[in-house]
């Protein structure tokens, strides 16, 4: 963004899917728009995820972690200590599966959580439930200067050209995960654990790798060799060149089950359980706010657009289908144009120094309102929205 921005509402009330010039300019089907990272539209003005022109290369994903999945499950325990590394994150989605990978399945489980320095205090109360409740081993790993620095790369270089790659708007949010993996995953591979566990929901195998080498191929590709190698010491290199046998395998037990993949049950059974007090739709993630900025400020969307294009999808299909397939939850009669509008000017206006705190408080709390927050939930994500500049500063990062 360079100069400022006229954030008034427009008088006229035009067909948001069409541009000043006559040309379908989003899709007809999800409403994601024509410059979206990855996103191109056909003739009728339907874009290529709702096309499902991936759908092979999906189809190729979900076999591979079903198949790795069900050898976990008939794996018998090794010689090793621990039957599998699990990334607990003290989500619902990582609680409710290390309760059932211990209690149900009878694994040994080595419970990784890395303390990000931009988690709230929400994650750390989940985690503390379970170290009460599941008799599995947890570990905390921390790395703030390294993660920090690859944080300041990301959100200060150039951002890739329009109309870019898929999910380039959350490249943030994937770098900082794919640094954590690593670094479990190099955990494993010294303590010659033969499986990591990664609870990422259904939708999200469009975001991860499922094959350590890979992962790591993709570090490299992004960061290049000399960033790479100073946030890992070097050690990256050894996982690319020993034998297959050797390194871990990563399972994605939500993928493989992703037809009995159901949020709303996972936080009654949880809550039920005295697993989990924290709203879901409190996010753990302090750089939330940041990475709507990211998104906003170079590709003209929210951060979740591409969740929320999803339901909108879902929804159109099978209208009467009510269940919530995917983490992130909206309401059936959201209106998403108006949602990402209001929220993209205030962000902007926070980015800019510009605007009256309370009238944007009250803005934020009434948008995430409509996303079905409650009164306290909407609160606690807009204070966090009102707060970006300082979380910025803090982190050598640049806002236009």
């Amino acid at each position: 963004m360079t100069g400022r921005h006229d954030f008034a509402a427009p008088t006229a009330q035009p067909d948001p899917s069409v541009s000043p010039g006559g040309s379908v300019s989003s899709c007809q089907v999800c409403a994601l728009k024509a410059g979206h990272p990855g996103v191109v539209l056909d003739d009728q003005g339907v874009c290529n995820l709702c096309n499902l022109d991936f759908a092979e290369d999906l189809l190729v994903n979900y076999r591979y972690t079903s198949e790795v999945f069900t050898e976990f499950q008939q794996a018998p325990s090794g010689t090793g200590e621990y039957d599998c590394l699990f990334m607990y994150s003290g989500g619902k989605d990582s609680t409710y599966m290390l309760d059932k990978f211990v209690n149900e399945y009878g694994k040994r489980v080595l419970a990784f959580t890395f303390d990000v320095p931009f988690e709230s205090v929400h994650a750390a109360q989940n985690i503390a439930l379970a170290r009460e409740k599941i008799p599995a081993t947890f570990v905390l790993d921390a790395d703030d200067d390294n993660i920090k620095l690859m944080m300041r790369e990301v959100f200060n270089r150039p951002v890739p050209k329009k109309p870019g790659k898929y999910l380039d708007e959350k490249l943030p949010c994937v770098s900082c995960r794919t640094f954590f993996v690593l670094r479990a995953i190099l955990m494993a591979y010294r303590q010659k654990i033969p499986y990591i566990a990664l609870c990422a929901d259904p939708q999200q195998i469009l975001t991860m790798e499922s094959n350590v080498r890979e992962v790591v191929r993709g570090f490299y590709k992004t960061f290049g060799e000399r960033l790479a190698d100073t946030l890992f010491g070097g050690q990256l290199e050894e996982l690319l060149f020993d034998d297959d046998e050797n390194l871990p395998k990563i399972v994605f037990p939500f993928i493989a089950m992703r037809h009995e993949y159901d949020p709303d049950r996972i936080v009654e059974e949880l809550r039920a359980k005295g697993l989990y007090q924290s709203s879901p739709l409190e996010t753990h993630c302090t750089l939330f706010p940041l990475l709507n900025y990211y998104s906003f400020a170079n590709f003209d969307c929210m951060f979740y657009k591409l969740n929320a294009a999803s339901h909108v999808r879902s929804v159109k299909r099978n209208a009467s289908y009510d269940r919530n397939t995917f983490s992130i939850k909206f309401p059936r009669s959201l209106d998403l144009a108006d949602v990402e509008h209001r929220l993209g000017r205030v962000v902007k206006e926070i980015a800019a120094g510009e605007g009256d705190r309370d009238e944007q408080e009250r803005s934020l709390v009434d948008v995430f309102q409509r996303m079905d927050a409650s009164e306290d939930a909407a609160r606690f994500v807009a204070r966090s929205f009102l707060d970006m500049r300082s979380v910025a500063a803090d982190l050598g990062i640049r806002l236009s």
